[in-house]
């Protein structure tokens, strides 16, 4: 009981609702307020426990091998450049496949039907994209991180900042609905604890992994997490599968028998009802799509490998497991429908309809738990702390190379940081970032962030996507309209999620939103590209003219691999 409830904050903290509209958003809200079904657990959930102390024991033996062989920059921000292909693109895929990803659109499957194939398809469109057009390039143009990327033939300082605090508030907001979920599960894996224990030992993990482990430590810990999610996700398929007799179409017909609005699955176009407006789904997919391109600690990855041929397999194989993954999550979403929905123990209404005891986004555990009993429950429950506590050491590290590396080496010290004082710095970005999320955590521990993911991606398809795509395909950029383009899609992105309906109303509680759509990109992203097009042609400096006249050499560079880093 007390695990479930865990879970249950973990999703509304955000681990779980990613993009979540805000009717959802409010929905988990109140979910807090609601029973949990009555379970014959014992107080502590020992199998999940186990399995959780197993995790943690051997991401801390990775940690130690990882330090004794992290020495220098390069060391710490790529693993020397040492990862192969397949390697990558399981870490990738673990960075990528979170809480979020497995228990969210389960729950949208089972609360909407067919319609939560949008979520499925609109997280997978941005890798096809990110394979032929951006992975190879970001290779060849890259040193630690995509802001090398940006700045390769601008003013790096100007540039490196603006670059630099798009990419922190991408990964702070993220890392605050991270930790809190994280907090509030292992609180309730360990009663013993009181919130901020758990939420001290949870910083305390994120910050040993980075700090002594660096990246060869944080991408083994995910190809670790992506290796068990896929294996539970498996799992669960299979038995699903099982129970329909290996028929889809018997699986599809049973839970649509079941559900209470089928003919609302079979024909409805919105996927919250008639209060959704389409232009709140067209800005939702572009903000899938888009917003993956943009996230820091996705395309820091691309640096681990040996070469641009390494990148480009390393996105392959990522687009195969993610694909591979959300196919699974359909499948399993479904047999929630016809397995969860049926069962009285899970139900809070017994006069009927699909919610839930403890919410609607509890789906995917009531199936392990319904599929395999306590051990099978506690297995997934493990997975899903497995893979927070992994997603927040690769935003971790992002953001302590953001510091790190763009800002202090780069901009506050010029580039004149010795090798040994750059990663001095990292180490400690890395400590006063895992001691920030553990005070956000604290400060956040009784609100409703489930809004915070849909800022994260956001601002990263309003300002780092545009920037990044600019960059690398248009000579004509110049520092000007990357700075002006850049800082619109901050302040935009941000500003009207504020004044939308699920800051402004579901959160803040100030009345009618300002802004009526939940997402943002479909109306910032367009302004972006058009500011920062029109700063660049009014632009005629003649350092505007030396930046276009670099382009060449970049275009080079980007295309053959001939002075990239090895």
């Amino acid at each position: 009981m007390n695990f479930c409830k865990a879970l249950l904050t973990a999703l509304i903290s955000g681990a779980s609702t990613i993009l979540a509209p805000s009717a959802f958003a409010a929905e988990m809200s109140s979910a807090l307020a609601d029973q949990l079904p009555d379970r014959t657990d014992p107080p502590v959930n020992w199998p999940a426990i186990l399995m959780f102390l197993m995790f943690v024991a051997l991401t801390l033996a990775i940690t130690f091998w990882a330090a004794r062989r992290t020495k220098t920059a390069s060391d710490f921000y790529t693993a020397g450049r040492g990862i192969t292909g397949l390697q990558n693109g399981l870490a990738i895929a673990g960075d990528y496949m979170s809480a979020a990803s497995f228990l969210g659109i389960v729950a949208l499957v089972y609360t909407n039907g067919f319609y939560g194939l949008i979520y499925s398809v609109g997280w997978l469109a941005g890798w096809p994209v990110m394979l032929f057009l951006f992975a190879e390039r970001l290779r060849n143009l890259g040193k630690f991180t995509y802001v090398d990327v940006i700045s390769y033939r601008l003013q790096p300082g100007p540039v490196r900042a603006m670059a630099a605090i798009g990419s922190l508030m991408v990964i702070l907001w993220y890392l605050i609905a991270q930790a809190v979920g994280a907090g509030q599960l292992l609180n309730s894996l360990l009663p013993q604890l009181t919130y901020w224990q758990a939420v001290v030992l949870v910083g305390g993990l994120i910050t040993t992994y980075v700090t002594f482990g660096g990246m060869r430590a944080t991408t083994w810990v995910q190809i670790v997490k992506a290796v068990l999610l896929l294996f539970g996700a498996s799992a669960m398929a299979l038995a699903v599968l099982i129970h329909s007799g290996f028929s889809l179409e018997r699986l599809f017909a049973e839970a649509i028998a079941i559900h209470p609005q089928h003919q609302a699955i079979m024909t409805s176009v919105e996927p919250f009802g008639s209060q959704a407006h389409p232009l709140d789904a067209v800005s939702l997919g572009i903000t899938l799509m888009f917003g993956t391109i943009g996230l820091p600690h996705i395309l820091m990855r691309f640096f681990t490998v040996t070469d641009a041929k390494a990148a480009r397999k390393s996105v392959l194989y990522s687009t195969c497991f993610i694909g591979y993954f959300y196919l699974l999550t359909f499948i399993i979403g479904f047999g929630a429908i016809a397995m969860v929905a049926v069962n009285p123990a899970y139900l809070a209404d017994m006069a009927g309809g699909l919610a839930l005891k403890g919410g609607n986004n509890m789906p995917a555990l009531y199936l392990a738990d319904a599929l395999g009993g306590d051990l099978f429950f506690g297995f997934i429950a493990a997975v899903a702390f497995a893979t927070i506590l992994a997603v927040v050491s690769g935003l971790t590290l992002a953001g302590a190379s953001a510091i790190a590396h763009d800002l202090y080496v780069n901009v506050f010290k010029n580039g004149q940081a010795t090798e040994e004082e750059e990663v001095k710095a990292s180490k400690l970005a890395s400590v006063a970032l895992g001691g920030l999320s553990v005070v956000l955590a604290l400060v956040f521990q009784h609100q409703n962030v489930a809004y915070i993911v849909a800022v994260t991606f956001s601002i990263a398809a309003c300002s780092n996507f545009p920037i990044l795509a600019l960059a690398l395909f248009w000579r004509g950029l110049s520092t000007r309209g990357a700075l002006i383009g850049g800082y619109a899609g901050i302040l935009g992105s941000v500003g009207l999620l504020i004044l939308g309906p699920t800051v402004w109303t579901d959160v803040l509680g100030l009345g009618p939103a300002l802004f009526p759509f939940d997402y943002p990109t479909l109306f910032v992203l367009p302004l972006v590209f058009l500011l920062a097009w029109l700063a660049s042609v009014t632009d005629d400096s003649a350092v505007a003219e030396q930046e276009r006249a670099a382009f060449e050499a970049q275009l080079i560079r980007s295309e053959t691999g001939l002075g990239a880093e090895r």
